[in-house]
């Protein structure tokens, strides 16, 4: 037997550490010397009954301790299983937390986005004036269209004209050439004719 198991079973024995197994080998001593010689005097009897007494009180002691050490042991037990629920609670209560900070976060993130357009559409016109100042453009719109349509017919009258009269300078000038021609043709023959004359 090693020294270990040998402390451990003196403990064992021991209970407490108050000296039972002490008394327990007083208390057989004793009653061996009683029992060899019953005729030793009574106050070893009252000693023996005494210690006996005291082991029985220790003995009782350490039953309600270990009774009490269980009942301890299950309390804790089950304050144990109520702090696992408990943080099974905590663990379920953080998760919803964090969803609801999620959702929290992304109505925040509407919210600015819906501030930003509501600035953007305040700054803009509202529908009817914006449709009255369709309704005026397109009036704009359809009167200028009608000033093109009346330019682009005064245009083409006065590309016919002037083709007419670029037509009629060609003509002008090819007469004028003609008549330059027969002027010059008879100056040439009163040119011609003129010597004979003098001859």
């Amino acid at each position: 037997m090693s020294d270990e198991e040998v402390i451990r079973r003196r403990l064992l024995i021991d209970g407490d550490g108050i000296g039972d197994d002490r008394r327990l080998y007083i208390i057989l001593k004793s009653f061996m010397k009683w029992v060899n010689n019953p005729e030793v005097d009574h106050v070893l009897h009252e000693r023996m009954l005494s210690q006996l007494a005291q082991c029985e009180f220790a003995q009782r002691k350490s039953r309600l301790v270990s009774c009490m050490s269980q009942e301890e042991q299950k309390n804790y037990e089950n304050l144990s299983k109520e702090i696992d629920l408990e943080i099974e609670e905590a663990k379920v209560n953080i998760e919803k937390t964090k969803a609801e900070l999620q959702e929290a976060k992304q109505v925040r993130k509407n919210r600015i986005e819906y501030d930003v357009l509501a600035k953007v559409i305040n700054v803009q016109p509202d529908r009817r004036e914006t449709n009255v100042k369709l309704a005026t453009l397109q009036k704009e719109l359809g009167s200028l269209k009608e000033k093109l349509h009346h330019l682009e017919q005064k245009l083409e009258m006065r590309r016919k004209q002037f083709h007419v009269l670029i037509s009629s300078i060609h003509s002008l000038q090819g007469m004028l050439d003609e008549s330059d021609e027969e002027i010059m043709d008879v100056s040439l023959e009163d040119v011609n004719m003129s010597p004979k004359v003098a001859a």
